[in-house]
């Protein structure tokens, strides 16, 4: 008997998932409940799986959302994660809820970006920070990478640059590594390429700094004052959205005594 490929499109998308992720098809189809045979005729064409199997293959092989849609739709279905603008009324109370959290946890800088590391939301302590940066990189919409690395944004005020460029670069690498985003690519190779004293040649984008107390903390020059934070990034779990699935909230904790009594000390 004669197989008659169904070709969707959908199956070379799983299969560059899968092996991005090391995983056999042997061992998706224990994780999914399936067989190695389906999987491998659902990765060539010859099968059309179900919606409900795309969705259980993705989250088996921890898909992002918007990558999600993209799967459903190669394969003739209906995108199932919307995408909701923060302004959108629907997403009022979660907006409120944000701005809440950032409030109170001022004095300490806050910040909420989207997948793009765009500033969606940012509290007073953040504001501290980027006081005295030129117009062009506050000029909505701001990014965090931009203003971080860019010889004329925060990086001049970084005093372990190095180590601290090292990370951002780190973890914009693993991002992309996860997402496969062609414009996060574009950014990452635009911040990378930014000027930096000390810079040297030979060394990686992402080469790793010397070994901290207990995590690698941003030392940064506000006014005078050399402040010291540990950063601590929350993402939002089980999210059916996919502005909601893409949001970080980043927060700056205090890594010494000096960093808090000086926060503690500016007007409010």
């Amino acid at each position: 008997m004669t197989t008659v490929a169904i070709d969707t499109g959908m199956g070379p998308l799983l299969r560059e998932w899968r092996q991005q992720r090391r995983v056999s098809q042997l061992e998706l189809a224990l994780r999914a409940d399936s067989s190695a045979r389906h999987i491998s005729f659902i990765e060539t064409g010859r099968s059309r799986p179900s919606e409900e199997m795309i969705l259980r293959l993705a989250e088996h092989l921890d898909i992002p959302v918007r990558e999600r849609n993209a799967l459903l739709l190669a394969a003739g279905y209906a995108p199932r994660y919307a995408e909701t603008t923060l302004d959108d009324p629907s997403m009022g109370a979660l907006h409120e809820g944000i701005q809440q959290l950032l409030q109170g946890y001022e004095p300490y800088p806050a910040v909420v970006v989207d997948g793009m590391y765009n500033v969606v939301a940012a509290n007073r302590g953040i504001g501290m920070l980027l006081e005295g940066l030129p117009e062009h990189l506050l000029v909505p919409p701001l990014n965090s990478m931009r203003l971080s690395l860019h010889p004329a944004g925060l990086a001049p005020r970084i005093r372990n640059l190095r180590e601290w460029r090292g990370h951002l670069l780190n973890q914009m690498e693993r991002q992309i590594a996860l997402a496969r985003s062609g414009p996060l690519r574009e950014l990452y190779e635009e911040v990378a390429g930014y000027p930096y004293p000390g810079a040297d040649a030979r060394e990686g984008p992402g080469s790793p700094g010397p070994a901290s107390r207990f995590a690698l903390p941003l030392e940064i020059e506000h006014d005078g004052q050399v402040l010291s934070f540990i950063s601590s990034i929350s993402t939002f779990n089980t999210p059916m959205d996919v502005t909601v699935a893409e949001l970080a909230i980043e927060t700056f904790l205090p890594a010494d005594p000096a960093t808090v009594t000086y926060l503690q000390s500016l007007p409010s």
